[in-house]
């Protein structure tokens, strides 16, 4: 039997430079940071003060009152960005089967915010104050469950957790499922809300994040020789996954097509990639060959590009590994320049920026690239956006724990 093929045809977003998908494009082309001073809590005491929040995200525009007491944020802004996909998609749950459209939207953190929030209730009030949603806010999985509940369908449905890189896990095994044909639709992607005393406490003293605390919209510099860490992120990115027949009888608009998925794993450190990128390079081949293309049709790479010393290094070995002279040839660049890093949202988010730079011809910048670095020595777009017709466009995700997983997209 041969397979389905699987397009893209919704989009939804939630990030620091816009709180929707039109926004949110605009701000990459026009090279905007969202990073800023933190100002969810008071961070004088901390390393690093400064984190790429929302702007303007009121929970109460979404939610019944009720509603909002229930969800942790990263449950708000899944269900918010898959509402917007729905929109955008145009699909008629009335004349759709809801058994056949599931939902993988994953968090690698979950509700952290609840978590802080109840301890600290916990240990000043008593075990009796503690709140009976703890458990169903902090949960990974209630981002999908609740867009599921919201939208009222009843596929396949599941949540992954593989830290940095779930948001890609999540699309590239919605992917799966309707080429084999156990979906007609599955909504994607992924939510974080981690901009919380205990998170940026904890990233900052494993020496994560960046300390680049008095120019927090140039501090998130991949690739540059001066990075010293990621700027962390927070929000949701959902792309609707349709079997390409179903898309085209309902008269969908299409932004790409999924042609391919890999994905690998380290086994080397908790936290560090492998030597020379090795898995990365693993999780691009594997990608590509199920792509059924040559590494010289690739034209662009939304790089994993965190700002680390480390991983913006071995990713860069990653790509030269595995596409040799043509790597140099390349449009590489990262969202997270712009963004931050959105941890188990980033996944998601990026690869809505990868299907709207093959729609659009235009190739989003990594922004801060100012001083090169002889160990980076690719394309990286400099600080500009770029047009470009792109046919074929791979989006890498690398997570802690070694996880690695890379999709092949391709201008339908």
């Amino acid at each position: 039997m041969s397979q389905k093929r699987v397009v893209v045809t919704g989009l939804g977003a939630v990030t620091p430079i816009g709180n929707d998908v039109p926004t949110f494009w605009q701000g990459l082309k026009d090279g905007k940071s969202g990073g800023g001073v933190i100002t969810k809590f008071d961070p004088t005491e901390f390393k690093t003060r400064i984190a790429a929040e929302l702007k303007d995200f009121n929970a109460d525009q979404h939610f019944d009152p009720k509603e909002v007491k229930k969800l942790d944020n990263f449950a708000r802004y899944g269900v918010v960005a898959a509402r917007e996909c729905m929109a955008d998609s145009g699909l008629d749950l009335d004349k759709t089967d809801p058994f056949q459209i599931g939902v993988i939207v994953g968090s690698g953190m979950g509700g952290v915010q609840t978590i802080e929030e109840q301890v600290i209730t916990m240990l000043e009030k008593g075990i009796r104050r503690v709140s009976p949603f703890l458990v169903p806010k902090m949960i990974p999985n209630m981002a999908a469950g609740m867009i599921s509940i919201y939208l009222k369908v009843k596929g396949p449905n599941s949540a992954i957790a593989t830290a940095c890189a779930t948001g890609t896990h999540a699309i590239g095994d919605s992917y799966k499922i309707i080429q084999r044909g156990d979906a007609v639709a599955m909504f994607a992607g992924g939510a974080e809300a981690i901009i919380t005393r205990l998170s940026v406490a904890g990233f900052s003293n494993m020496q994560a994040l960046t300390e680049h605390n008095d120019e927090p919209t140039r501090a998130s510099r991949p690739f540059d020789a001066t990075r010293d860490g990621f700027l962390m992120g927070e929000g949701a990115g959902v792309l609707l996954l349709e079997e390409l027949e179903h898309a085209k009888a309902r008269g969908a608009k299409i932004y790409c097509e999924v042609v391919g998925y890999g994905l690998s794993g380290d086994a080397h450190h908790m936290t560090a990639p492998g030597p020379c990128g090795e898995g990365g390079a693993r999780a691009m081949n594997m990608c590509i060959k199920d792509a059924g293309i040559p590494p010289t049709a690739v034209q662009y790479v939304n790089a994993h590009g965190t700002s680390t010393p480390l991983n913006d290094k071995l990713e860069t070995q990653a790509i030269k590994t595995v596409f040799g002279d043509h790597a140099y040839k390349l449009a590489v660049s990262s969202n997270k320049s712009m963004i931050g890093h959105l941890i188990g949202a980033a996944g998601g988010v990026e690869a809505i920026a990868t299907a709207l730079t093959i729609k659009e011809g235009i190739i989003p910048p990594t922004i801060n690239y100012v001083t090169p670095d002889p160990e980076c020595d690719l394309d990286y777009v400099p600080n500009k956006a770029r047009a470009a017709q792109v046919e074929y466009a791979i989006s890498n995700s690398l997570g802690f724990g070694g996880h690695n997983c890379t999709i092949c997209l391709k201008r339908y």
